[in-house]
Parts: structure tokens; C-alpha cells; sequence
């Protein structure tokens, strides 16, 4: 407030800058999600800012003003999935973690929008840097992260060697699963598979 001859004067309000406006995070969302139903109804390729706005229930602007592009949008939806992780399991044992591992990533992996976008994302990594370094992120080190420190849980109990934590380790948790449910795409796991996975996991990491 300020004053002269006349009395008191109310300050001014200041406005806040046309640039500084806060993105509503309801409507990110809504994009995010609209853009993996986009990925599995028409793939990278077909996919349109368009498409994606029209999906999501907002205009073309409210996509432009979070992202640049199709490709950084994918790039950080894609991206958001690895900084979000997988909870580390806590059993008890190295077999138990890895059984709780193996079936969290498998229901994340055959869930039918992973299941169609993951592929085709692959392909499209194929052609392009940006993408395959983005898939790398996704699909590797977040599943790294919960391995490590399934290992370090299982080398402080004794369980395993404290070396055993180096990259065939982690190709050892890891790949197994990951060819069955995306690269030959099996319909569906044997009965005890993730069971059996487990003990023949944990039994290849003992002998490292």
C-alpha cells in the first residue's frame, strides 16, 4: 500500500508473465496416458500430436506447450517409466526377492498396451538413436536398479559372493524373462515358471 496527498493507494497487483502459467498435472497425465493408447492402436510411425490430443481430450496447444515434438513426448513418457522403477522386494531371501522381481516385470511386460508398445518401440529404435537410448533406460536400468539391490540384500546375508553383482549377474536376472515375454512373445508362461525361475536364477548367481 502507498500514500499521498489524496490517502491511502492500493498497490498495484503484479501479474504473473503469460509464460510463467502452471501446467495443470491432471492434463499431462491425461497426454501421457493418451499417448501409450495411441502407441498401441496405430504404432510410432502413425502416431499424431493430433491423434494424441484428440485422445486425451484436449486441444493440440496443451501438447505443444509441454513438448516440443511426437519424438520428446515418446522420449519422456518412455523415460518417466524407469525413474518410476519397481518396488524392491524384501523376503527374506535371494530366491524370494527374485520370485516377487519376476512377477511384478512379467505382469508389467504382458500388460496389452506393454505388450504391443514395447515391440514397436523397438523397431522404431532401430532407426533412431534417440529412441533406442530412451528403450535402454526403460527396459534395462529400471530393472537394474531393483536387481543391484536384490544382490547387495542377498551378498550381505550371505547368499552369493559381494562380486557378484557385475554385469553378467544382472544379464543372468534379467534375461531370461525378457526373451520369453518380448522377444518371442510366448501367449503364456508354463505353469511354475516364474517359480522355477527364481530357484534356477538364484542358483546360477550362488555359483558366480
Amino acid at each position: 500500500m502507498t500514500t499521498n496527498a489524496d490517502g491511502p493507494q492500493t498497490r498495484p497487483r503484479r501479474r504473473t508473465p503469460a509464460g510463467a502459467a502452471v501446467l495443470r498435472e491432471d492434463v499431462t497425465e491425461a497426454i501421457r496416458a493418451a499417448v501409450f493408447e495411441e502407441l498401441a492402436s496405430v504404432g510410432y510411425a502413425r502416431m499424431s500430436i493430433e491423434g494424441i490430443a484428440r485422445r486425451a481430450g484436449v486441444g493440440k496447444t496443451a501438447v505443444y506447450r509441454r513438448w516440443r515434438s511426437k519424438l520428446h513426448l515418446v522420449l519422456d513418457v518412455v523415460s518417466a517409466i524407469a525413474v518410476q522403477g519397481l518396488p524392491a522386494p524384501e523376503t527374506g531371501s535371494l530366491e524370494g526377492d527374485l520370485r516377487v522381481l519376476y512377477e511384478v516385470t512379467s505382469r508389467a511386460l504382458r500388460h496389452p498396451v506393454a505388450s504391443q508398445v514395447i515391440p514397436d518401440l523397438q523397431a522404431e529404435a532401430a532407426r533412431n538413436p534417440d529412441i533406442a537410448e530412451a528403450m535402454q533406460k526403460t527396459l534395462r536400468e529400471g530393472q537394474e536398479g531393483v536387481a543391484v539391490k536384490i544382490l547387495a540384500a542377498a551378498a550381505r546375508r550371505g547368499e552369493i559372493s559381494a562380486g557378484a553383482t557385475d554385469e553378467l549377474a544382472l544379464d543372468i536376472i534379467s534375461g531370461p524373462l525378457y526373451w520369453r515375454s518380448v522377444v518371442i512373445r510366448s501367449p503364456k508362461l508354463p505353469k511354475g515358471y516364474l517359480g522355477a525361475l527364481a530357484r534356477a536364477t538364484a542358483g546360477a548367481l550362488k555359483a558366480l
